[in-house]
């Protein structure tokens, strides 16, 4: 009996330590913790500059992975792409829209998290405000994804087949991530 009770204090005393250890490590610094954890959790100092400057924050994976060339990019290819010059003007055009339009949006999505975030930190958080808070961050988050997924759907049909397959190629991706089927359609805007 008294082995069993001692077993019994050590498998308590060694889950005790294991779960503090646990708890330690979550709360150690994270990827996304960050100067800024005092206003967001659920952003770091990487992603608050990124939003801020309006980068694209992987937003239009979709459209990239799949042939639809982004503005940027193919400005940084121009040379290599052999752009002429109506070319890279209308390309310049649409990323200065979209980094504008970004940069408008991103803080914004920046502020929402945090009003998210401080909602739960001063203990005020309720259903209503639970909605209120998580349906403005993401109608904010789905504005900038749509501002860089656009950029990527007009920025397509600017480019020949052959530079979208060259700008495929530069970039990494297969011949198949390059769309041939839409390129009547996307002429014709």
């Amino acid at each position: 009996m008294r082995h069993a009770l001692l077993l019994a204090g050590l498998i308590t005393a060694g889950l005790t330590i294991a779960a503090a250890a646990e708890t330690r490590h979550h709360h150690a610094v994270s990827p996304a913790a960050g100067p800024e954890d005092a206003a967001t959790s659920s952003l770091s100092a990487k992603d608050v500059e990124d939003l801020a400057a309006g980068r694209g924050w992987s937003f239009a994976k979709p459209a990239e992975l799949n042939g639809y060339p982004g503005p940027l990019h193919v400005l940084e290819l121009a040379e290599t792409l052999n752009l002429t010059a109506e070319q890279r003007a209308q390309v310049q055009a649409i990323f200065d829209r979209m980094a504008a339009a970004a940069r408008e949006t991103g803080p914004k999505f920046i502020t929402a998290e945090r009003a998210l975030d401080q909602a739960f930190r001063s203990r005020t958080v309720n259903e209503t405000t639970l909605l209120e808070r998580v349906e403005a961050a993401e109608t904010l988050r789905a504005a900038l994804r749509r501002i860089h997924l656009a950029a990527h759907l007009e920025t397509t049909p600017i480019l020949t087949p052959e530079q979208r397959q060259a700008y495929a190629a530069l970039r990494g991706y297969n011949a198949q991530q390059t769309p041939q089927h839409g390129d009547r359609h996307h002429r014709q805007h």
